[in-house]
This record gives structure tokens, C-alpha cells and sequence, in this order.
């Protein structure tokens, strides 16, 4: 992981009980080593997991998400917050003026707000945090209006047309030095519901098929946070296409990439819309090696 990210050492449960004792009942001993952990298929474990973290690591006291909404993961999430501080620690100074309020905008940004969260905890960033489904936003609200510094550096904003991603979002008068999006990567519910049920069964294949199925319903999230047409590449075309006429008013547009193949294409299409400048970072968590692409329109070397 990053060298900024707190969660590198893994989960001190102790200390993650002891700030969310709800906790406790998910505790499980992991059969090869006999350490602490907990079901990770389970959503409601995954939940209190996310909450101890908010809690006792960044300050956070209500975070609650309904049923069937997407549960990310804290360290990897946040991760991708330490790699866009170093995108823009590497940008020229003339471009982001020192003591400048850095403006970030998160597509996609779910019933969680995650990222909004821990780019403000981590970095002091503002946010504008949208998402076409309204439930995402009225709950993220209810998080953010909880906390006063969320109040303070995060908007949210719905995306009244799902054929958009800036467009209905970005004001004519506003600048972001970041955008950043974790997209949605299948191409159709069953594609998305195959994928959340081998996920399942890799978390933890001792549950017989049954009871992974009962889980499959609440495990994963909704079809705009997991799936659309044409899948993640599709998506992420989009994207690019409609950065261009956005160009004076974003600094660094961020997608994660999921599958690797994708890169040339995105790669190719990037330098057919005259990006001045195209970046692909990887992440590393554990075996886990992901990646997002960032581009720009200025002259950022």
C-alpha cells in the first residue's frame, strides 16, 4: 500500500472494538493463523468493520448505508486518495498556487461518499460529490450534515441525466484540480451478478452454495454502481469524450481501470482527443495490483 496509508499494518481490532463495540459479534478467528478477523462476505460485518475504521481512525462518528448499497473498502479506497495527493504534488506549482483550497469531484459517489470522506479527512480537500441515483445522494447527505467539517467541504449533487458524467455536474464557473471516479466494470446484471457471486465464494468458499446465493442479493451494490452498457470501457470512453469540453476547468481527470487490457484502447483514445499528458499509476494492495488513468489538457510536465 501507499506509505501514507494508516491501514497498511493491517486491522487492529482491539482498538477497532473498542471505538465501534458493535463490532465484537462479527469477530471470527481466520482458520489458518487463528487471528482475528471477520466474514468479509458478510455485509453487515463489512459495515461495522467500515464504521470502527471512520471512527477510530479519521474522526468519523455516523456512517450508515442502506441494504444492498455498495460497502467499499476503506484501505483501498483511500489509497487512491494518497496517489492523487502525489499526482498533484508533482504538478507545477503554477498550476495549483500554494494555499489554494484543492476542489475535487467525485463521480459516482454512492450512498458511502468514501471517497469525499477520506480525501477531506487525509487532505483538507473540498468536494463536490454526485451520482445519478437519488437515494445515494439523500443518505450521503444525512452523512455529511452529521459532521460539521463534512458540512463545510462537501456539496452533493445529483446527476439528472445518466447519459452525462460532467455534463448537469460541472458549473460554468467552477475549476476542480482533480476528478476521480471508480466506475462501474460489467456490462450487464448477469455479468455483474456472476462477478459479486465469485467474490463471494473466494471470500469464503466453505459456505455451501445456498447460503452464498442468499448473500449475492445484498452483497455488491446497485446496478449503477456495478454495471452499465458496455461495461467499464464503454463508461470511461464517455468519459474522456466529454472531459474535452471541459478541459479549462479540470486540471487531472482520474478513472480506476479495472481490467488492464483496457489501457491501450483508453491509451488511444486519450491521444485522439489531444490529451497534453496521460499518466497510468498502480496501486499495489497485498497481491492486489490495480491502476488508474489520468489525463489532462494542460501542459502539466
Amino acid at each position: 500500500m501507499h506509505n501514507n496509508n494508516r491501514h497498511k499494518q493491517g486491522y487492529n481490532f482491539t482498538a477497532l472494538v473498542k471505538a465501534h463495540p458493535e463490532l465484537s459479534r462479527f469477530i471470527i478467528k481466520n482458520k489458518f493463523n487463528s487471528q482475528d478477523t471477520i466474514d468479509f462476505a458478510n455485509p453487515l460485518a463489512v459495515k461495522a468493520l467500515n464504521l470502527s475504521l471512520l471512527k477510530s481512525e479519521y474522526n468519523i462518528d455516523f456512517w450508515n448505508i442502506p441494504d444492498g448499497y455498495l460497502c467499499p473498502a476503506i484501505p483501498g479506497r483511500v489509497d487512491y486518495i494518497h496517489h492523487l495527493h502525489d499526482l498533484l504534488a508533482a504538478t507545477p506549482n503554477v498550476l495549483i498556487p500554494n494555499k489554494t483550497p484543492v476542489n475535487v469531484l467525485d463521480i459516482g459517489t454512492g450512498a458511502s461518499c468514501i471517497y469525499p470522506i477520506l480525501g477531506q479527512r487525509a487532505y483538507d480537500w473540498h468536494f463536490v460529490a454526485s451520482d445519478i441515483d437519488p437515494v445515494s445522494i439523500k443518505v450521503a447527505k444525512q452523512i455529511i450534515s452529521a459532521d460539521k467539517l463534512l458540512d463545510k467541504h462537501i456539496k452533493c449533487r445529483l446527476q439528472p441525466d445518466s447519459n452525462h458524467i460532467f455534463n448537469g455536474v460541472i458549473a460554468k464557473d467552477e475549476f476542480y484540480h482533480l476528478t476521480l471516479c471508480n466506475p462501474p466494470f460489467h456490462s450487464s446484471l448477469a455479468e455483474a451478478t456472476q462477478g459479486t457471486t465469485r467474490k463471494i465464494r473466494n471470500l469464503n468458499k466453505a459456505k455451501p452454495p445456498a447460503k452464498i446465493q442468499d448473500k449475492t442479493l445484498n452483497f455488491g451494490g446497485q446496478k449503477a454502481e456495478l454495471w452499465c452498457q458496455g461495461g467499464e470501457l464503454a463508461f470511461i470512453g464517455k468519459m474522456i469524450k466529454e472531459s474535452k469540453a471541459y478541459q479549462k476547468q479540470v486540471l487531472w481527470f482520474t478513472c480506476l481501470v479495472s481490467k488492464k487490457d483496457h489501457l491501450s484502447k483508453l491509451k488511444l483514445n486519450l491521444k485522439n482527443s489531444q490529451a497534453k499528458q496521460v499518466k497510468v499509476i498502480n496501486m499495489a494492495q497485498g497481491q492486489k495490483i490495480s491502476r488508474f488513468i489520468a489525463w489532462s489538457f494542460y501542459d502539466v510536465n
